[in-house]
């Protein structure tokens, strides 16, 4: 592979707060600090990164490196340094532009877990020329935004392939079970993106559009995925799911990279499935609740308990001729937004360093299954508890 004379395989940016320090827990437990993965935490003060190594209890040898997230010389250095970064410092539509920026003048490999969909598109459209001319792979939304939907999708979609012949036209997304809490950077980076649609009425725009990240293509019209309703194919009623618009998007753009081997009138939907139909008043599945309390502040999180003690199942039913159809699980071991998303965004930049070439994914802006499937089905079942299995 290219680059092996960078310092590190991968950098950790933003590893004081909460999702960057499971981050680093992660590749400590995993993969350790002596080899094979050359690693280092990143951020904007030496003092707190020092105190996240102790508390994590890594050797005092793990290189730091300081760099504000608005210090484009120090990201600059940062970028051209490792073969790959890791990103967590969110949200990323007030603070991460400065750094994909730099990655991609760098050549340097990028993965983020955003879910911000408008900063995305405005990503795409700032640094694709840069990063395909460099070679950088930019990989956005490598966390529960959106690996296991994405991903879900694409292994669905293999299936379907291989058994009728062709792809199917129509995949069913379905949050079939999840247990998780919300933490401060998630309520940070929401009100974020609703800040900035009150003020910029083209966003609103954007969000609804699940065509958003595909410049120059619009596909057909999409299914209804915010009315409940009782699927008789999924089995269950169904209801609104709140990631769904940033996972549709993505889905899109992974048949738009692929040149579109679903179909140009590829259909894709995302909900939750109910016990029964909703009460009056009531929306229908939405997702990681707050239950009344106060919302967290950045840095808050599950704790370690709570993290263990959650999971999440999705379903995928990818429909083939004469009513037959693929149906596809997808399941996590940890609570899906933190303990399952801070293994699968170490993995995500551990498969573009060491397993997946240029030659197959180059310079670009990339969706996780886009830029590496195979690689991803291999390291996440292996690695970060997460499987995927045919059930009929």
């Amino acid at each position: 592979m290219p680059d092996s004379n960078k310092d590190f395989d991968v950098i950790v940016y933003g590893a004081t707060g909460f999702t960057g320090r499971l981050v680093a827990e992660y590749l400590l437990k995993t993969y350790g600090t002596a080899g094979p993965v050359r690693w280092a935490m990143a951020g904007r003060s030496a003092a707190k990164l020092a105190e996240v190594r102790d508390l994590i209890g890594a050797p005092s040898d793990l290189p730091l490196i300081a760099a504000d997230g608005t210090d484009t010389a120090a990201l600059a250095t940062l970028a051209g340094r490792t073969r790959a970064v890791i990103t967590t410092a969110g949200p990323y539509q007030l603070y991460g532009a400065a750094l994909v920026a730099a990655c991609a003048t760098a050549g340097c490999d990028y993965v983020d877990l955003a879910g911000e969909s408008n900063w995305i598109a405005e990503m795409i459209v700032a640094h694709e020329a840069t990063a395909k001319a460099t070679g950088a792979r930019l990989v956005f939304s490598c966390g529960f935004d959106s690996i296991p939907f994405d991903l879900g999708v694409w292994y669905a979609q293999r299936e379907a392939a291989a058994r009728f012949g062709v792809p199917s036209k129509r995949v069913r997304g379905r949050v079939r079970g999840m247990q998780g809490t919300l933490s401060g950077g998630t309520f940070a980076s929401g009100m974020a993106t609703m800040m900035a649609a009150q003020r910029d009425p083209s966003v609103g725009v954007l969000l609804a559009d699940p065509f958003a990240l595909t410049p120059g293509f619009k596909g057909v019209a999409q299914p209804d995925g915010d009315t409940p309703y009782e699927d008789t194919v999924t089995g269950s009623w169904v209801g609104s799911f709140m990631m769904a618009g940033i996972n549709t998007k993505a889905v899109h753009r992974t048949n738009f990279l692929m040149g579109n081997p679903w179909g140009a009138d590829f259909q894709y939907d995302e909900m939750m499935m109910l016990p029964g139909p909703p009460k009056a008043g009531g929306g229908g599945g939405g997702g990681f609740g707050l239950g009344g309390a106060a919302p967290p502040q950045p840095g808050e999180g599950p704790s370690k308990a709570e993290r263990e003690a959650g999971n999440y199942d999705l379903l995928f039913i990818a429909e083939g001729p004469d009513g037959a159809a693929v149906r596809a699980a997808v399941k996590g071991d940890m609570d899906p937004g933190y303990g399952s998303t801070s293994k699968m965004l170490s993995e995500a930049a551990l498969a573009l360093v060491f397993d997946v070439d240029r030659s197959v994914t180059p310079g670009g802006c990339w969706t996780p299954a886009a830029a590496m499937a195979s690689a991803l089905l291999a390291r996440l079942p292996a690695r970060a508890g997460i499987t995927f299995e045919v059930e009929g």
